[in-house]
């Protein structure tokens, strides 16, 4: 068990005031303090002692210390730069934390970290969600699990089976396997934002479903695909592709799909035959 024992509460509102700052709603930031939730994002990040983990907006640092216990090295990477005297502060105690100060979605991940096998471990902006996801599922050095505090509704979408899936869930799911590892209420969070938050964990596969010479193939279908979800596959694969419908539908038979259905009750093997034939 670590020692998470030995961090201290943290009382985000006084640490903003103590540097004379407020949440930046354009910056999505909820900061979490609840000890049950920050030791169970790190219990289901499953860190080990020689691990290296990335830290995505670690706003105070609540997170970074429990990470910081676990494992031999982190790497918070912080886009407010008046977070960073009070997250230094906060960090001090914790000599394993290198703080970068810049914009994720700018930066290339293997710039950040030079090997692979890493973790990802977060509480990020709900409003950059799917694009933090995306950055990190396509970096060239992939990380082995991806835990992230994020809307409880976007956790479950992207948890679909098929029968409800989605651009978001099939994005997710042809690099790795979802689950929600705990919920967590909007109270735990200073500001609370109006809806209650999920833990989601992303164990990534070693190679994606959909063979990599395939991917471009698998997402411009799935766009298309889902580009009018009330459409039959034939119709909305027709205008997402800007093929004749004869076409999208001789394509989807071949693949043996119905071409009534609907993209939502596909799944990640039926595309993968659509991929082939296409």
């Amino acid at each position: 068990m670590k020692n998470f024992a030995s961090i201290p509460p943290l009382d985000a509102a006084a640490v903003l005031k103590r540097f004379h700052l407020r949440a930046d709603k354009s910056l999505g930031q909820n900061f979490l303090q609840d000890s049950s939730a920050l030791e169970n994002i790190a219990l289901a990040a499953e860190i080990q002692a020689d691990d290296r983990v990335l830290e995505i907006g670690p706003g105070l640092g609540s997170l970074t210390r429990y990470l910081a216990v676990s494992a031999k090295q982190v790497t918070a990477v912080e886009l407010d730069p008046d977070l960073l005297a009070p997250l230094r502060a906060v960090l001090t105690p914790y000599q394993n934390v290198r703080v970068v100060h810049g914009d994720i979605l700018k930066l290339s991940i293997s710039d950040i970290i030079d090997q692979p096998n890493y973790i990802v471990a977060a509480n990020i902006p709900y409003n950059i969600t799917s694009l933090i996801i995306r950055h990190l599922l396509e970096a060239d050095i992939k990380p082995r699990r991806v835990v992230l505090t994020i809307q409880k509704e976007v956790a479950e979408r992207i948890c679909a089976k098929p029968g409800d899936l989605s651009l978001l869930a099939l994005s997710v799911q042809v690099y790795g396997k979802p689950s929600i590892a705990a919920h967590i209420p909007a109270a735990s969070f200073h500001p609370a934002p109006k809806v209650d938050s999920a833990i989601l964990r992303i164990d990534i596969y070693n190679e994606p479903l959909i063979p990599n010479e395939l991917l471009n193939i698998f997402f411009k279908l799935i766009k298309a695909g889902f580009s009018q979800k009330r459409k039959t596959l034939r119709n909305s694969l027709s205008s997402g592709l800007h093929i004749p419908a004869t076409e999208a539908q001789s394509l989807l038979t071949s693949a043996g799909v119905d071409f009534m259905r609907r993209a939502e009750t596909l799944s990640i093997d039926e595309w993968k035959g659509l991929c082939e034939k296409r």
